[in-house]
């Protein structure tokens, strides 16, 4: 089964961590990615820009107009995600919180099933 590990950041939560615990946090994604390839679970992993750099497009009238900056006013915003091949749901969830993010309080992963995908077989 295929999950989607999300990564959600809290600007407020993680500007208070110290430079050290931000660092530990960072270099801890190094060790998660090394297990989750070599246990053949690991599809593939993005770090999402801030969303001050989107733009969101919707068409009106047949007109596309696009605006700058993420669509919600929201104080947590989608940093990335790990695409993961694993067992079962258990298994995802072990998986997610072996990332530091998970660590860190006020901030969790999200563990989401994937329902499809081009190329997939259902």
């Amino acid at each position: 089964m295929q999950f989607l590990l999300i990564m959600h950041m809290n600007p407020q939560i993680w500007d208070a961590l110290t430079e050290e615990e931000r660092q530990d946090v960072m270099n801890g994604h190094g060790g998660f990615i090394k297990t989750i390839q070599e246990s053949g679970e690991m599809i593939g992993t993005q770090a999402l820009a801030d969303p001050s750099t989107s733009a969101v497009v919707r068409v009106r009238d047949g007109n596309p107009a696009v605006t700058d900056g993420p669509y919600l006013e929201a104080k947590e915003y989608l940093a990335g995600f790990y695409l993961v091949d694993c067992e079962s749901r258990e298994r995802a969830i072990e998986l997610a919180a072996m990332i530091p993010d998970a660590a860190v309080p006020g901030m969790g992963i999200e563990v989401r099933p994937v329902m499809f995908s081009a190329g997939m077989e259902m």
